[in-house]
């Protein structure tokens, strides 16, 4: 297998790249320009640990100019610094193979670390006879809704706008994180979502409550939620989790996550509208197969508990308020209006 330049990575080739792929080529880089000047006595040692992170480097760079994903990037150079980390030599396949199945992950974790390294030996022109391993499906937590009320109401102003966001829309957490406040329309109450993993564009029309959230953000850049790190918004969200789980003495807290509210927003509206080609546009998915999951997971939570909590609007405010709750209108009684939603 061929050897990898370990040229430094000028801080002018990350133009075009996301702050996050190019924060991991410049420290990266100068962090190796650091260690070859370094006179020590274990030079050897030092040259190796020299060589592993050029090797990545490069890596994250090749990975930008072949158009991956951002998240892909970060997740593929993560793994492959662990595996580095563990004692697996990266022009070695047999040594990262041992490495893996060393590794108490999950099948699903490790199955992910075989892609990263798969594609390191696209990169370098190796081959490999890649160990299988199987990820095992499982059933996505669906939290009541009052639960997750609970928890942005808890949640910090900026957390808490996020999190309602991902409620009402059902986007990623990328997704949201990306937006500018220019996709946001508050004169048509809408916000035009830039898609991540080749799904469809979405426009979702917003609540009044959400929009004024959204309002009192500080505007301190073209993003909406800021120039945030993505880890260290997950890591901060965790700390809110954990904290709020024991104030309200509800472990099942702890289980939500940002996922977790694009998989109850699919259920629920599978569950109101009995429309997969509906949920199916709301997710973006572009392939159905993806978006079926949720017909099951909603029969089974909600097997027999179609209820209904009944509201009657009398003033035109009363029926915007209503369907911005979630409710549907159903008809004209003695001059008012009839709106219903299911109990979840």
């Amino acid at each position: 297998m061929r050897g990898l330049s370990e040229r430094p990575i000028n801080s002018t080739e990350c133009t075009g790249s996301s702050s996050q792929v190019c924060e991991l080529l410049t420290e990266d880089s100068k962090n190796l320009a650091k260690a070859t000047r370094q006179e020590i006595a274990s030079r050897e040692g030092t040259q190796q640990a020299s060589d592993v992170k050029g090797n990545i480097i490069q890596h994250v760079w090749w990975l930008q100019k072949e158009g991956y994903r951002e998240s892909t990037i970060i997740g593929r150079s993560k793994l492959l610094r662990v595996m580095a980390k563990r004692g697996a030599d990266l022009l070695d396949p047999d040594s990262v193979k041992a490495v893996i199945a060393k590794q108490t992950w999950s099948e699903g974790r490790k199955d992910l670390a075989v892609d990263a390294y798969s594609c390191f030996l696209r990169m370098t022109g190796g081959k490999w006879n890649p160990p299988k391993y199987t990820r095992i499906l499982k059933t996505p937590f669906i939290p009541a809704e009052t639960e997750i009320d609970q928890l942005i109401a808890a949640a910090s102003q900026r957390m808490g706008t996020f999190l309602l966001l991902l409620k009402q829309t059902g986007i990623r957490p990328g997704e949201a994180l990306n937006l500018k406040w220019a996709d946001l329309d508050p004169v048509h109450k809408t916000v035009n979502v830039t898609p991540e993993k080749n799904s469809n564009p979405r426009i979702f029309r917003l609540s009044n409550d959400l929009l004024e959230r959204l309002d009192r953000l500080p505007k301190v850049s073209d993003r909406v939620f800021g120039n945030v790190d993505k880890e260290h918004f997950r890591h901060n969200f965790s700390l809110q989790r954990a904290s709020i789980a024991h104030k309200l003495q509800n472990q099942r807290i702890r289980r939500i996550t940002f996922r977790t509210l694009r998989h109850w927003k699919a259920t629920i509206e599978y569950h109101r509208t009995k429309d997969i080609l509906h949920v199916m546009s709301i997710l973006g998915h572009k392939n159905i197969k993806n978006t079926l999951v949720y017909t099951h997971l909603a029969e089974e939570l909600f097997k027999g508990q179609d209820e209904y909590v009944s509201k009657v609007a009398k003033t035109e405010r009363d029926a915007c308020a209503l369907i911005d709750a979630g409710f549907e209108y159903v008809c004209d009684f003695n001059g008012d209006k009839l709106f219903r939603k299911r109990k979840c």
